[in-house]
């Protein structure tokens, strides 16, 4: 089980356990190496689960002395489990070796609706007016369940979650770019679309964003502040009102004259912002 701290994989692991003790298999936990573990897990005969739980902090430097007790060769079955934070910390003879491990369960930040479901389970009804803000700041920033249980308990209690968040224990200490799909919309229902673009929502600087012909020609140029950005709770995307942006056209080939005879013809309704998915980042860049 791979994923970034504070996102389940423990609590999943517990839930684990617990399963398995109900079934009558007994369970280790290994919190710590010390010589001979191998050979001493390799020599119980029994049926259990063997948890390592932070597996590529705990054996940073002794992952290989494992490799063949991952193999399944030793007397009794075994339900080998780990717990990671930096999959790229474990030893690349555990990565896609399904023969050692053959479930591989990447454990994600929480979704918008999987942010606003927690958050309707955890506060009373009357604070439900603060879950929109909680929504649209975890589009801007990578925010895990431990994260949401203290955003939770505060709202709780009666505080305003953009008062909350100046205190609480939430930093952003990675990254703050995403990747979104930029959409330019016109009054006639043309759009012209900027894909794959990499966005700091927190940024105060005047952005300008190209939209071009398939050709890679600039069309039309939209500048605005990214702070203008209001959060469309049903869309989940960013909306910039037409107020707010600044549009310059330029000149192009023929292909593209037809867009500018119709540019002409209507007004700019909005810029909208959606997020891609992490998970679908990640699969795009291999």
């Amino acid at each position: 089980m791979s994923g970034d701290k504070g996102i389940g994989k423990s609590l999943f692991a517990k839930l684990l356990s617990a399963e398995a003790v109900k079934r009558g298999i007994p369970v280790i936990i290994v919190d710590r190496y010390f010589s001979g573990i191998s050979s001493f897990l390799e020599s119980i005969e029994q049926e259990i689960m063997v948890l390592f739980d932070e597996f590529d902090k705990t054996f940073k430097d002794s992952q290989a002395e494992l490799l063949s007790l991952f193999d399944g060769i030793s007397t009794g079955k075994k339900l080998f489990v780990i717990t990671c934070n930096e999959i790229y910390s474990l030893n690349e003879y555990l990565l896609n070796r399904p023969g050692r491990f053959h479930y591989h369960f990447r454990f994600e930040y929480p979704s918008p609706d999987e942010v606003r479901a927690y958050l309707q389970d955890k506060l009373p009804s009357e604070f439900y007016g603060e879950i929109d803000d909680v929504v649209s700041f975890s589009l801007k920033v990578n925010i895990n369940y431990d994260c949401l249980r203290a955003i939770a308990f505060e709202l709780g209690t009666g505080v305003p979650f953009k008062t909350a968040i100046k205190d609480l224990n939430i930093i952003n200490n990675s990254d703050l770019r995403k990747i979104y799909t930029l959409t330019l919309h016109y009054a006639n229902g043309m759009t012209v679309t900027d894909e794959w673009r990499f966005l700091d929502l927190f940024d105060n600087e005047e952005q300008s964003f190209y939209f071009n012909d398939k050709n890679g020609n600039n069309l039309v140029c939209a500048e605005c502040f990214l702070s203008d950005a209001i959060f469309d709770i049903e869309k989940s995307e960013y909306v910039i009102q037409a107020q707010k942006l600044r549009i310059t056209y330029f000149d192009t080939e023929d292909e593209s004259k037809e867009f500018m005879k119709l540019a002409e013809k209507t007004s700019v309704d909005s810029l909208t912002i959606s997020c891609i998915p992490e998970k679908d980042s990640i699969h795009y860049s291999l």
